[in-house]
């Protein structure tokens, strides 16, 4: 089985992730062994953030590391785990929230597939970035 960034590099949905995670300086701490949850925004998630966004992230780095790590909790949390809970602290620090009443929903993203496995982890592919705050 591949580790959380070898999945993700695998994926044609996830190159902008790979990309930021790259620029961020966080690949070697998601192949670590973890386990880590990863709420992972697809290609298609990142286009719809507004104009420049990708760009001026990439120029601070900061910044960066503070959204993606808001997208990973440590531990492996399926999502029968995640659905059983409220909220979960991200890495960041920060709540996110836990929405079940429509599908499976966290903060402000529908999870459009779950319980992807990886050797160190688990990742549930989002429909949209998380927004912090």
């Amino acid at each position: 089985m591949a580790d959380i960034v070898d999945i993700a590099v695998g994926s044609e949905d996830f190159s902008t992730l790979v990309a930021a995670v790259q620029a961020a300086g966080l690949v070697e701490t998601l192949k670590s062994p973890g386990p880590f949850t990863v709420f992972a925004p697809t290609d298609a998630a990142f286009a719809q953030l507004p104009a420049g966004t990708i760009q001026t992230l990439l120029q601070n780095i900061p910044q960066l590391s503070r959204i993606l790590t808001f997208h990973v909790t440590p531990g492996k949390l399926t999502q029968a785990d995640l659905q059983a809970l409220d909220s979960v602290v991200s890495v960041e620090g920060s709540p996110i929230p836990i929405q079940k009443s429509e599908g499976f929903e966290v903060k402000n993203a529908t999870v459009v597939a779950a319980d992807i496995e990886a050797d160190n982890g688990i990742i549930h592919v989002l429909d949209r970035v998380l927004l912090m705050g």
